[in-house]
C-alpha cells in the first residue's frame, strides 16, 4: 500500500520533508565521513563548519582538503546525480508510457561518451575543448539524432512518439557505441584505454567545485520544469489524447519536459560518465511507496535517487581496499536484482 495513503494527505507535506532532510543529511554526511582514509568525525565536522561557515577550527591542512574539496564536492555531485537520473527516468517513463524508459534508452550517454573520446582520444577541440565540454556536445548531438529520428519515422513528433523514441534511442545508443569504440581502437595507446574506459563506468574522482556549481543549478531548473508539469504527467499516463482532451497543450509539454530530460541526463553524464539503473529502478521504487502522483512521485524520486547514488558512492570507494570501483559497476550490481525483482512483481500482476 503506497505510503501516502497510510499516512494521509494532510499530513504528508510535513512528514515528507522532514524524513527528507533526515535522509539527506545522514547520508551527506555518512559519504564525506567514510573514505579511503580514517578521518575522526570530529574533524570532519569541523572541516565542513569551517568551510561552509568560515569558521576558524584547528583542523590539520591536508584533512580539511580531504574533507571539503574532495569528499564534500563528491557527495554532492553524487547526490546531484541521483536526483537528476531518477527524476528523468520517471519523465521518460510517464511521457512514454514505458515502465523500461530510462535516460540511457534515448542514447545521450552513448552521445556522450562518443563526445568525450573525440576530444580526449582523437584530439577534436585542439586542447581547447574539456572532456566534459566534448561529452556535453556528444550527449545533446545523440538527443537530437534520436529525436530526429522519431519524427522521420512517423512524419510528426507527437502522436506516435511514444514507441519511436524508444526505438530510435535503441539505434543510436548502438551507433555512438559503434564510434566510441571506433575511435578508441583507432586512436588511443593503452593508458588512455583504461582511463576513458574508467570513465565510461561512471566515475566521480575528478569532480570538484566547478562541477558542483554547474550540477546543483541544473538540478534545481531541472526539477523545478518538471514539478511545473506534474499535473500534465498525470494525464499523459492515460495518452495523449486523454492530455489533449483535458487541455494539456501536448506537443508544447513534450518538447519542454524532453529538453529538460535531456538537458539534466547530458550535463550529469558529461561530468562523471554512464551511470546505469538509477533512471530505471528508482522510480519503480518511488511508486511503490508512494503511488502514482507526480507531484508526489517527483520529490520523492529526487530524494531517493540523492540517497541511492551518494551510498552506492560510498560503496565504490569502500568495497576494495586501496581501489575506488567505478560507481557505475556499483549501481549495476545493486539496481539489476532490485530490477529483476521489480519484473517479477510486475508479471504476477
Amino acid at each position: 500500500m503506497p505510503l501516502l495513503s497510510v499516512i494521509g494527505a494532510a499530513s504528508y507535506r510535513s512528514f515528507f520533508l522532514f524524513v527528507s532532510f533526515v535522509l539527506i543529511a545522514i547520508a551527506l554526511i555518512f559519504g564525506v565521513a567514510i573514505g579511503e582514509t580514517n578521518i575522526d568525525i570530529s574533524i570532519v565536522i569541523k572541516s565542513l563548519l569551517n568551510g561552509l561557515f568560515d569558521q576558524n577550527w584547528a583542523v590539520n591542512p591536508i584533512d580539511q582538503g580531504i574533507i571539503w574539496n574532495y569528499r564534500f564536492t563528491r557527495t554532492i555531485v553524487a547526490g546531484c546525480c541521483g536526483a537528476a537520473l531518477a527524476i528523468t527516468g520517471l519523465v521518460l517513463q510517464s511521457l512514454l508510457r514505458n515502465a523500461l524508459a530510462d535516460p540511457y534508452l534515448l542514447g545521450i550517454s552513448a552521445g556522450a561518451s562518443t563526445g568525450a573520446v573525440m576530444v580526449t582520444i582523437a584530439g577534436i577541440g585542439a586542447g581547447v575543448l574539456s572532456m566534459s565540454f566534448g561529452a556535453l556536445i556528444g550527449a545533446l548531438m545523440a538527443f537530437a539524432f534520436v529525436a530526429m529520428l522519431a519524427v522521420l519515422a512517423t512524419g510528426r513528433f507527437a502522436s506516435e512518439i511514444s514507441s519511436q523514441v524508444i526505438l530510435a534511442g535503441i539505434a543510436g545508443s548502438q551507433l555512438f557505441n559503434a564510434l566510441t569504440a571506433f575511435i578508441i581502437a583507432k586512436s588511443a595507446n593503452a593508458e588512455q584505454a583504461r582511463g576513458i574506459m574508467f570513465w565510461l563506468l561512471g566515475n566521480l574522482s575528478g569532480v570538484r567545485w566547478n562541477e558542483v556549481a554547474l550540477a546543483v543549478p541544473v538540478l534545481v531548473i531541472g526539477l523545478a520544469l518538471v514539478l511545473w508539469h506534474g499535473r500534465a504527467l498525470d494525464a499523459f499516463l492515460f495518452g495523449n489524447d486523454a492530455a489533449a482532451s483535458v487541455g494539456i497543450p501536448v506537443r508544447r509539454v513534450q518538447v519542454v519536459l524532453i529538453g529538460a530530460t535531456a538537458m539534466m541526463t547530458a550535463v550529469m553524464v558529461s561530468m562523471v560518465g554512464a551511470i546505469g539503473f538509477v533512471g530505471l529502478v528508482v522510480p519503480h521504487a518511488a511508486r511503490f511507496l508512494f503511488g502514482s502522483k507526480h507531484l508526489v512521485l517527483i520529490p520523492a524520486c529526487a530524494v531517493i535517487g540523492a540517497v541511492f547514488l551518494i551510498v552506492c558512492d560510498i560503496g565504490a570507494r569502500t568495497i576494495m581496499s586501496g581501489q575506488v570501483l567505478p560507481i557505475g559497476v556499483v549501481t549495476a550490481l545493486i539496481g539489476a536484482p532490485c530490477f529483476a525483482v521489480i519484473l517479477v512483481r510486475g508479471s504476477k500482476k
